[in-house]
């Protein structure tokens, strides 16, 4: 990758939650980057579950202290960071105690979705972004993973998109079939609406499903990966009407040739 950046934002990763296509993808792909010459960033949220101790996570003061405008509610942002063990990979962390300090991660002990999830997707996105400011490293490529982190491409292309570490970056969704039942509670067009973006670019998420986020990712991605082995119709054939670049399912053990490929094609352009 001849030190070229790549910025990975996901809802998951091991080895700070359990084992899914998300989470272990979501390792696996800057793995192969940062062996392969590139330089890495990654992030994701700071649920409750994750043992800080055991994990050794640690605030960054320099970075935290900002408030992030959720909804027209100042919510204070603090930045984490811990290192994979075995690996030279640092994970920074996005956290508020009002979002994050519970110790499930999108659904209560009943199974049913937090209600303010859409909030948690909100400060997510509007977390990386202004942090990735503050550390003015402007990446070539943001890989985004999971759809707790599928607002992050339709806020780069709207409300960030005049912001100059971000001007050449291309953005990459992995579409995986790993999501949520029904729509998310809450007025999530509202919420977003709030920060200046257009309803004609969140017209779908009038009905907030797990299949509408993706799409809204999707839609304000320069390449998609279709990433798990079965995905439904609907969110398929959507993708592959695009015309943009678009990787179709490969098996774990082709992942490092392919994805460095995508990667490499997607800088070329």
């Amino acid at each position: 990758m001849n030190g070229k950046r790549i910025l990975f934002v996901s809802s998951e990763l091991v080895p700070y939650l359990p084992e899914n296509d998300v989470s272990s993808m979501s390792y696996e792909a800057p793995r192969v980057v940062n062996n392969n010459g590139g330089q890495i960033r990654i992030f994701m949220p700071r649920y409750g579950s994750i043992n800080e101790r055991r994990h050794q996570l640690h605030e960054v003061i320099r970075l935290s202290g900002m408030n992030l405008v959720v909804n027209d509610m100042d919510m204070p942002l603090i930045i984490k960071v811990a290192s994979i063990p075995k690996e030279r990979i640092q994970v920074y962390f996005i956290d508020n105690e009002e979002y994050f300090k519970r110790k499930a991660t999108f659904t209560d002990k009943e199974g049913k979705l937090f209600k303010d999830n859409d909030e948690r997707a909100i400060f997510f996105a509007k977390g990386v972004i202004e942090t990735v400011k503050k550390l003015n490293w402007a990446p070539d490529i943001i890989h985004v993973h999971g759809w707790m982190a599928s607002l992050l491409p339709l806020y780069l292309r709207t409300c960030y998109k005049d912001e100059p570490i971000f001007a050449e970056s291309k953005i990459v969704t992995s579409i995986y079939n790993q999501g949520f039942e029904g729509d998310l509670p809450g007025d999530i067009c509202k919420k977003v609406a709030f920060d200046g973006v257009e309803t004609s670019e969140i017209a779908s998420l009038e009905e907030p499903n797990h299949t509408n986020l993706l799409k809204v990712a999707a839609d304000h991605s320069d390449g998609i990966i279709l990433a798990s082995e079965n995905l439904p119709e609907e969110i398929k054939s959507y993708c592959e009407a695009y015309d943009k670049p678009i990787l179709p399912y490969v098996s774990p053990q082709e992942t490092e040739e392919a994805y460095l490929k995508f990667y490499n094609d997607q800088l070329s352009d």
